[in-house]
Formats: structure tokens, sequence, C-alpha cells
């Protein structure tokens, strides 16, 4: 019987996450960790990959020791030694961790997708570990297909989120107003870059004094 895996995205910012091995796998494990704000040790003899003076990674250069598992939220095991992840997971296991093991999927409790990210857009793939190289293609034509004015558009409707809560909105009148945006094209036109169209919309929705710009000019404040 297959594993049915249940999907969740985890918020890893500011937790702590331990990598056992240096090699190629190892290094694109913390650096992925690493990019979604989470505190990263590396524990290997050797490191291989370019790892030195990373923010929120820190090497260590020795062998694996069970203590490396206290005060982590997960570990990934990427070692080429067969028995030293099999004796990683079993120390996750009891201590009741996340933990994965590179190609070894009976010594997973989570499995990775392949992942797509267009800014705040994240769309993952999963096969359920029957078939990466098949998820690896679904994500290169969703790569096509989902392009940089997702990432523009979803910026663009936190920050009108943000304005209208600060103004006291009704919170269950911002669906209506979401959805219009998506119905009236909103997306499109940020794709065809018309700010001219896009202001109209705004202006028509919000009420006058909103402009893209202004939005976007605005940061991330």
């Amino acid at each position: 019987m297959s594993i049915i895996y249940y999907p969740v995205c985890l918020d890893i910012k500011g937790k702590n996450c331990l990598v056992v091995g240096g090699g190629r796998v190892g290094t694109r494990k913390a650096i992925s960790l690493a990019q979604c704000g989470a505190r990263v040790t590396i524990v290997s003899p050797e490191i291989t990959g370019s790892l030195e003076d990373r923010e929120n990674i820190t090497l260590v250069r020795r062998a694996y020791d069970t203590t490396d598992l206290n005060g982590m939220m997960l570990v990934f095991g990427a070692t080429n030694h067969r028995e030293l992840n099999r004796q990683i997971w079993q120390d996750a296991t009891e201590k009741n961790m996340l933990c994965n093991i590179a190609d070894f999927p009976e010594a997973c409790n989570f499995i990775l997708p392949a992942v797509v990210r267009r800014g705040d857009l994240v769309i993952t793939v999963s096969t359920s570990g029957n078939s990466p190289a098949f998820a690896k293609r679904v994500k290169k034509e969703l790569e096509n297909e989902f392009g940089e004015e997702y990432a523009d558009f979803l910026f663009l409707m936190g920050k009108i989120r943000k304005k209208l809560l600060a103004e006291q909105h009704d919170p269950e009148a911002h669906k209506t107003i979401f959805e219009t945006f998506i119905e009236k094209g909103l997306l499109q036109m940020i794709r065809q870059k018309k700010m001219a169209d896009i202001d109209t919309l705004l202006a028509s929705v919000l009420g006058t004094g909103y402009s893209y710009n202004d939005f976007i000019q605005g940061g991330n404040e």
C-alpha cells in the first residue's frame, strides 16, 4: 500500500535545522533551508560546497553525533554512508523529529516536492516519491506557464490588503474586492504592463488616490 502524504508548508524562519553531509546534495539542502530563513547547521568532516560566509549557515567539520539533533526542528541526512544515514533516521525517529534521508525513501517521514516560486506564489509538484524525474518535467511546464507577473500581482494584492486593513475596511468585503480584480483582468494588465489601465481599475474598485506605482514604491514597509 502506497503512502498518502499530507501536503503542508512549513514556517522554518528562525528555526534550527540540521544537515548531515557536506557534499553536493547537502549543500543544496542547506541553501534551500537558509533561503527560507532557517538557522542551518551542516555537520560533516568534509564540506565541498561553497558555503563559507553564507548567512544563517554554520559549518561544523567533524563526524555526526547523536547530540547534534538536540534543539533541531528537522534533519536532512545527505551522506554517502548508508549505515550512517540509517543511524540518523533512527536517532531522529526516537526524538519524533522531521527527517529526510536522501535517496532512502524508507527512512523519511517527509519528502520534498518540486517547487516553482513566483514571489509569494508557491506551486509544488509531487509524485509521492514514485518519479522525481516526472515531477521535474511538470515543474518546467509550470515555470513556462506562470511568469513573474504572478509575483507582481500577489505583491500588489498584499499591499492593497494591508492598506484596507489599516483603513478599517470590513474584512468580509475584501473577498469581493479581490475577486473583482481577478475577474477584471488585473493579472493580464500587469503581464502586459498596461499601467494606465491598472490605475483606472484600481480607482474604479478602491476609489481615487490609488495607483500602481504608489503601491509598488511603498516596498515591503
